[in-house]
């Protein structure tokens, strides 16, 4: 196994559209940058609601990914998104908000905030002060621009929100001025209390949740929440293949009973490996059965066992639609589901051929098994930005 650090970012962001519209006019970017261990995130909020308002957002969320990315000043990377916006006819105003934070795997953040309300920084169930120094465009004397460096300790979250959290229920009884930085603020501390390790994408969907509740189940505005946890990381081993000599057999079992994390079996012949040298039965799990997908099966300290090539062309397509889509309950729904529930996915590939899976008469999906975990380690990577590694034996 190879030696991973210590830190993780997990980023996530959940959103509801303002009521009668078919987009959301709030867009929420991350990039992972992989070689430099960081993350880059913008919440971008443009003008108004609905199509012109998501054009106006990704335009400006792509453009502040592109140049924070870049390392860009920010003075020049914020002027040129403003100048570059079209100005609106009716009310003079030509940008979109945005929020941007760029944490590295040390746990040193920079963050620009322009418009939308303060991001929070929490430790454990407390909100942190942050130092912001105001800075004024040459171009827009009328704007300001916040700028922020700080570091981050384990278990830190940064939060980013649009204001359509901050204003929820807004003239409503209990919340004549919306929901406001306090309430939020209060809503955080209790979430994390009640789950201290809770995830982003969850932590994200309740805030949502909660905005929507105060608007009455209506959303007066498009309403977004972006959460940066830094973590110990969350690890999975996946092994799928017997190594082309067998005279490794040994290594791969040594690397399934000695991995510090989940641990994921793919292959019946990979499993009955593992099962002889570890001296630990395999049984069928007949619970799920799935006429296209061959059910799972357990083995004492592993956390799954499914078929091979067939279970993992049907993982790399579930990743590729979405994971969101309502799949049915088989053994692929439960290995994307240990993927998406962690953060580095190591592959342990075998490269022996599996000759049943060189027949022309099989379907396409079923190809090589070292290219469909290219393929899931593609869109783990650039979808749901886990951090992957393969190793071929």
């Amino acid at each position: 196994m190879r030696t991973i650090g210590e830190s993780f970012i997990d980023v996530d962001s959940s959103q509801r559209a303002k009521a009668g519209q078919v987009v959301s006019g709030d867009v929420f970017l991350s990039r992972r940058i992989k070689p430099e261990g960081r993350i880059i995130s913008i919440l971008s909020d443009g003008l108004g609601s609905g199509v012109k308002a998501s054009v106006l957002a990704n335009l400006t969320a792509t453009m502040a990914l592109r140049y924070t990315t870049a390392f860009v000043d920010i003075r020049k990377s914020a002027g040129t998104i403003m100048d570059t916006l079209p100005v609106c006819e009716v009310r003079k105003i030509s940008y979109s908000t945005f929020t941007i934070v760029d944490l590295d795997e040390r746990g040193h953040a920079r963050a620009i905030e322009h418009g939308n309300p303060a991001l929070v920084l929490m430790r454990g169930q407390t909100a942190l002060p942050l130092e912001r120094v105001d800075i004024t465009l040459d171009n827009w004397k009328d704007r300001t621009i916040r700028y922020s460096e700080f570091d981050v300790q384990l278990g830190d979250r940064i939060v980013c929100t649009s204001d359509g959290i901050s204003q929820s229920g807004l003239g409503r009884k209990g919340l004549p001025l919306g929901w406001g930085n306090d309430n939020f603020v209060r809503f955080l501390s209790q979430q994390v209390g009640q789950e201290p390790e809770i995830s982003s994408q969850e932590l994200a969907r309740k805030v949502v949740a909660e905005a929507l509740v105060n608007d009455g189940g209506a959303a007066k505005d498009d309403i977004t929440c972006g959460v940066v946890y830094y973590r110990h990381p969350r690890r999975l081993l996946v092994i799928t293949g017997p190594p082309f000599c067998k005279e490794r057999d040994n290594e791969l079992a040594e690397m399934a009973e000695s991995f510090p994390g989940r641990k994921a079996i793919c292959g019946g012949t990979t499993a009955n490996i593992i099962s002889r040298l570890l001296n630990r039965p395999v049984r069928a799990c007949l619970t799920k059965l799935d006429p296209e997908i061959p059910p799972p099966a357990v083995m004492a300290g592993i956390d799954l066992i499914t078929e091979g090539t067939m279970t993992l062309a049907r993982v790399a397509e579930m990743l590729e639609r979405g994971a969101q889509e309502p799949w049915p309950e088989n053994a692929a729904r439960d290995l994307m589901a240990l993927m998406l529930q962690s953060d580095i996915v190591e592959f342990v590939v075998g490269t022996r051929i599996n000759e049943a899976h060189q027949d022309p008469n099989v379907p396409v999906e079923l190809d090589l098994r070292r290219n469909i975990i290219r393929r899931i380690v593609g869109m783990l990577e650039a979808k749901y930005l886990k951090e992957c590694w393969i190793q071929f034996l």
